[in-house]
């Protein structure tokens, strides 16, 4: 319910600074209310003070149209005109979240967040968003405004001559004289917690926290013998039975003290004791012919490299990147002494 926010923080931006930073794109987030004030107060053809703005100020290539004011919506579709229930207000989170992961897909897209005006907790869902979903080239902000000027609905920005307008008690102000400021607000970049399908895809609020809080907790890895799969709290990991199979070979060797180590000729220890873990685990279920006629020869380093990868991308997908740091295989030494291990102790296993 307060347009004047946009106004004032483009100002900040655009002219207020040393240097200056010119948006391609304004998106504003708000309710059905606050839509309306918007379109009237701010784009309106003749009299909207962003176009105002723009004109006062030789700024020219910022895309406001009206379809970038999104309206939040609650979980039937339906336009909110309030945030005010603790379901509008779940609602609202996810709305937030996924605009700001849908903005900050493209890499060569710079993200200035202001989390200025609207209710409390759509301020602090938009922060958290950006904490979540902000990269290195993006930016938090919010905006402040000389005491006299604040919250009054003639106020909009400096403008550059002499522009007389009324305060709350009526008494004439002029808007020339009024002083705005940015206030840049420093935030910690979790993007690193959030695993790649929801970097990619629709995204909630609570979803991402969710992920993102892997890496609070003492990484304890589950390991399902029976249905062949690997877990991490109740998020499973996707990987083929080949590679799940050379994960519990990897980590049966960790465990024991043994470690795995680059081969320059093909192994053929290492070929026969995964094929008796695959043995173990897969075979007499499944056959995979062309696994054993590769290892024939022996594991060679290829192979193990191939294997290595598959692996790391099998537990990033899945856990994001800090959270599966914990869980990899690693390696250590020179290239000529190259050793691989997971860092999981036997307290870290458990088996369902």
């Amino acid at each position: 319910m307060s347009p004047q926010i946009v106004t004032e923080t483009l100002y900040s931006l655009a002219v207020n600074q040393a240097q200056p930073f010119i948006p391609t794109e304004i998106h504003l987030i708000t309710t059905l209310a606050g839509a309306k004030e918007a379109r009237l107060q701010l784009l309106h053809v003749k009299t909207g003070q962003f176009n105002l703005l723009c004109q006062d100020y030789q700024l020219s290539g910022i895309h406001f149209p009206e379809e970038n004011i999104h309206i939040i919506e609650d979980y039937q579709g339906h336009k909110l005109d309030d945030i005010k229930t603790p379901e509008q207000n779940k609602s609202a989170a996810d709305f937030i979240t996924e605009i700001v992961s849908r903005l900050t897909r493209d890499d060569e897209v710079a993200l200035h967040v202001s989390i200025a005006g609207g209710r409390k907790t759509m301020g602090y869902y938009l922060g958290y968003a950006l904490s979540l979903y902000g990269r290195s080239q993006d930016r938090l902000s919010h905006v402040l405004v000389t005491d006299n000027y604040e919250s009054l609905k003639d106020f909009f920005y400096p403008t550059p001559d002499s522009r007389v307008i009324e305060d709350k008690d009526g008494r004439s102000l002029d808007s020339h004289d009024a002083e705005v400021l940015l206030a840049e607000i420093p935030f910690v970049r979790m993007r690193g917690g959030i695993p790649q399908h929801l970097l990619e895809g629709k995204t909630g609020f609570n979803e991402s926290i969710r992920f993102a809080r892997q890496i609070e907790f003492e990484p304890v890895l589950h390991i399902n013998k029976s249905q062949r799969f690997l877990q991490i709290g109740d998020i499973k990991i996707g990987l083929t039975d080949v590679n799940y199979t050379f994960y519990l070979w990897v980590l049966g060797r960790t465990i024991d003290g043994e470690t795995v180590r680059r081969m320059i000729d093909n192994n053929l220890v290492y070929a026969e004791e995964f094929m008796a873990v695959y043995r173990e685990h897969v075979n007499g279920l499944k056959d995979d012919d062309r696994t054993r006629e590769t290892l024939r020869l022996g594991m060679s380093s290829q192979w193990l490299s191939e294997r290595i990868s598959a692996v790391r991308k099998g537990f990033e997908q899945a856990l994001g990147l800090q959270a599966a740091k914990p869980f990899l295989v690693q390696s250590s030494g020179g290239n000529n002494n190259r050793i691989y291990s997971i860092a999981l102790t036997e307290e870290q296993i458990c088996y369902l």
